[in-house]
């Protein structure tokens, strides 16, 4: 069987930064491989094409340049925010927003999102909203381990965004899951 829409694809792979011998930022091992609905809209595209047509066994190597990842880095994704919008019962809570921590964020219409603070002064919140990743090109090297047919349940919750880092909010870099957001830069498997 080989990879194609609706397949449960599991994989193993190790992300780089800027090529084969680059920063390993992300791993997913045999005990813990990425599980995902090909064509389901939550992987990279470009991964996703590359992927594409392999079956069980096949080894892959794959190279990201920005634009085909996560973009490169749009200035007006860094913004200020008055300081006021952060208080919580008339509180600042100066251990959740200050320099280095992402914090979860909503726009004005909803969408769920992911700010790095940068600064923090008197009257405002200095936030990037880029991606991680943004202007990084990344390295994909791994193996497949598993090819087979998605479950309805499983098709099901992808387009429902159910499956934690496996969620529709992911595909944009916007997932809200924990692990997704600190210690694994890249977010739960190059989709997140």
């Amino acid at each position: 069987m080989v990879i194609s829409k609706n397949k449960m694809v599991s994989l193993t792979y190790d992300l780089r930064i800027d090529g084969k011998e680059g920063e390993l930022i992300e791993q997913a091992t045999a005990e813990k491989p990425l599980q995902f609905v090909y064509g389901a809209g939550i992987m990279l595209p470009k991964f996703e094409a590359f992927i594409e047509g392999l079956e069980q066994g096949k080894s892959f190597e794959i190279n990201l340049i920005s634009k085909d990842a996560y973009g490169e880095v749009d200035e007006n994704a860094v913004i200020e925010l008055p300081r006021h919008l952060f208080l919580i019962d008339g509180k600042f809570d100066d251990e959740i927003v200050k320099v280095g921590n992402t914090v979860p964020m909503m726009s004005t219409n909803g969408q769920r999102m992911n700010g790095l603070v940068l600064d923090v002064n008197d009257d405002i919140v200095k936030m990037d909203f880029n991606h991680p990743l943004a202007g990084e090109d990344l390295f994909f090297q791994g193996d497949v381990l598993e090819v087979r047919d998605a479950t309805d349940e499983e098709i099901a919750a992808t387009v429902q965004g159910g499956c934690g880092c496996s969620s529709a909010d992911c595909g944009d870099g916007n997932c809200s899951d924990e692990s997704c957001n600190t210690e694994n830069k890249a977010g739960c498997g190059c989709g997140c």
